[in-house]
């Protein structure tokens, strides 16, 4: 069904369970899911966050301007993307760290080329450290990346198995969507990603699939054609 996708993970699910620092054992499941992927033709770039070490807004709280939460955020994004591409490497897959801002020689300074490149000779490309800039979320910058890239489809792997009418570990009578389309998501008020991230999709027509991350086998269920989580569309 596609060809080539980004993958949005968040910080916090390479916390683990507390979602705090470096699981291993999520690194290792999330790594096999995307060599699995990889292996089976999908070509993948990955956008993660860094929530599990520190976010820009938490600075806020502890005397930090957000220029400077948001700078030391985007530092965590770049050490999640080393650890997760140490573990792709090790399910035999290549896999190259980006950064939006020179930090040669610990990752590569971003350049769509070079990213997509990799990607066409089956590596993954993790591409960190956000958009380069404050006041942008990482949602923001997996939009931004998966439009740069020419990507099929933005993959959001969350802890739930797609958008539901609420949120379903509050609320049992939540119902899920299979489909929904930007306009009806934006008027129901749901939460897929933040507004600059989802103006980004809607504009470029960047269909977005919200599903299970954790799920073994999701996201090559996805490359196959299969129905997984819910499918945001123009």
């Amino acid at each position: 069904m596609y060809k080539r996708v980004l993958l949005k993970l968040s910080g916090e699910s390479l916390g683990g369970p507390q979602g705090r620092g470096l699981d291993t054992d999520s690194l290792r499941k999330f790594s096999k899911e995307i060599a699995d992927a990889a292996k089976a033709g999908l070509q993948v770039a990955v956008v993660n966050g860094g929530g599990n070490i520190f976010r820009g807004l938490q600075g806020l709280d502890k005397g930090f301007d957000r220029v400077e939460g948001d700078r030391m955020g985007m530092l965590a994004t770049i050490i999640n993307a080393l650890a997760l591409s140490q573990f792709i490497k090790d399910e035999g897959v290549a896999a190259e760290v980006f950064s939006a801002t020179p930090m040669e020689p610990l990752v590569r300074y971003y350049n769509r080329d070079n990213a997509v490149r990799l990607l066409e000779n089956g590596g993954v490309a993790l591409i960190a450290g956000g958009t380069g800039n404050p006041f942008f979320t990482t949602d923001s910058g997996a939009a931004l990346r998966a439009l740069e890239i020419g990507a099929d489809a933005l993959l959001k792997g969350t802890r739930v198995d797609g958008v539901y009418t609420a949120d379903p570990e509050k609320d049992p009578s939540a119902v899920r969507y299979d489909t929904l389309t930007f306009d009806e998501a934006l008027s129901r008020h749901l939460k897929v990603m933040d507004q600059t991230a989802f103006a980004l999709c809607s504009e470029g027509n960047m269909p977005v699939i919200v599903f299970d991350i954790g799920q073994a086998g999701n996201l090559t269920q996805l490359v196959r054609g299969g129905k997984v989580g819910t499918l945001v569309h123009k």
